[in-house]
């Protein structure tokens, strides 16, 4: 049984995630002690900022000890967690799985970063020796879900945070990013993401810094650029082609005039204008100038929240594609309860099929090589015969949910 213990930012809030999520140096000691003390023969710890998350194997319902495993290793009781910690067995931990590798358990619907966190945490419980051919066929299983419902839908198109915005509008405007230039006023935490994600796509950063210039050179040295002081304001906007300001001012740090005389230099060549302050940095008077685009924060927000919706109309898409893959994995995980069972019924039949030829040959007296032979080939094509429906019967019960009856009654007929 595959079960799936853990809370996330649906279930329970930050302070709560911090205390129970599990150092990257005790990941070893944890999934041991997992095993040991939960009662797991597999085991993987799924641990970020939004989800604190225990997969495992048990040859029976442990979800309950996993939990007290979870609460204990944090040194905090059970009870005190309450409904924020689920626990889920059979075919919903594997739904729960899956969909997780997928981003639609995601706080950002079809975020990215999570199917590279769930692949290190598979490799850390492969590393560790907690990961068994179960755990190991869930991961190979929903990671190739989750690639075929970002490839086959849209649920990871279209940026829905400011700083991804941002950069995607840039390429509408400039399309490739490469040798195009970034002029960063301050450097506030959003303008410096969206500054990284343009300079990973090929553009060239420099950074305006004013109380805190040596800030600024650190940030520029960090993206490879320069620094200018703020007072070298217009002439750096006229030899760049993105201007992201978020420098917490309290008034208009970029003017229309500034911008005015930017673009007579630029020759009205496009003037991308990202303004993320509050309150705003840039006048917004500066859009009426020819060949500007301006967008301040509500407007990025804006673009986010019509992405984001187009990101949900495909989440369904998504879900269809995972239920697919959930399904074919599943009749696989019931195929292996089966296994032994058709193992043991022809070995039994095998066994008795043994024991009447000793018996005929003890009446017939010796036989000749051929008679042998012809003896054992007719009591085998018997056996064979008769094992035939049973064994096809009993795999198709395997991607049935009451296979574990079937599975005990079929025992009981066979004296198995």
């Amino acid at each position: 049984m595959i079960v799936v213990v853990g809370l996330s930012h649906q279930t329970a809030p930050l302070a709560v995630r911090e205390a129970l999520a599990f150092p990257k140096d005790r990941l070893g000691e944890a999934l041991e002690r997992a095993r040991e003390e939960a009662g797991l023969s597999e085991a993987m710890i799924l641990s970020t900022c939004n989800r604190v998350e225990v997969y495992g194997r048990a040859p029976e319902p442990v979800s309950r000890h996993v939990a007290e495993f979870l609460a204990r290793f944090h040194d905090r009781r059970l009870d005190e967690l309450g409904s924020q910690v689920y626990q889920l067995e059979g075919d919903a931990a594997v739904r729960h799985a899956f969909r997780v590798a997928a981003s639609l358990d995601s706080m950002v619907l079809g975020e990215t970063q999570i199917l590279g966190q769930v692949k290190r945490a598979y490799e850390a419980a492969e590393e560790a020796g907690s990961l068994g051919s179960v755990l190991n066929a869930l991961r190979n299983r929903s990671l190739a879900a989750a690639k075929r419902a970002r490839t086959e839908t849209a649920i990871g198109r279209n940026a829905v945070s400011v700083s991804h915005v941002a950069v995607e509008l840039a390429r509408k405007i400039f399309g490739d990013l490469r040798d195009r230039s970034v002029l960063l006023v301050g450097a506030g935490k959003m303008s410096e993401l969206a500054a990284r994600q343009m300079v990973r796509g090929g553009a060239r950063a420099t950074v305006l810094g004013g109380r805190t210039f040596e800030k600024a050179e650190q940030l520029a040295a960090a993206l490879g650029g320069q620094a200018a002081p703020l007072e070298a304001l217009r002439s750096s906007m006229a030899e760049v082609d993105v201007v992201i300001s978020g420098t917490g001012a309290p008034g208009l740090v970029v003017r229309r005039e500034d911008v005015e005389e930017a673009q007579a230099a630029k020759r009205n060549r496009p003037l991308f204008l990202i303004d993320i302050a509050v309150p705003r940095d840039i006048e917004p008077e500066a859009a009426r100038v020819k060949g500007v685009f301006l967008y301040d924060l509500d407007d990025l927000r804006s673009v986010a929240e019509a992405n984001l919706r187009e990101r949900r109309k495909e989440a369904a898409s998504a879900e269809a594609i995972l239920e697919e893959e959930i399904g074919a994995f599943l009749e696989w995980r019931r195929s292996l309860d089966v296994v032994p069972l058709l193992v043991e019924l022809r070995s039994r039949a095998d066994e008795i099929r043994r024991a009447e030829v000793d018996k005929a040959r003890r009446r017939l007296g010796p036989l000749t090589p051929e008679q042998e032979k012809a003896l054992d080939a007719v009591t085998s094509g018997i056996v064979n015969k008769l094992l035939h429906s049973p064994t096809v019967e009993l795999k198709r019960m395997a991607g049935n949910r009451h296979h574990t009856e079937h599975v005990g009654l079929i025992r009981k007929l066979f004296g198995l």
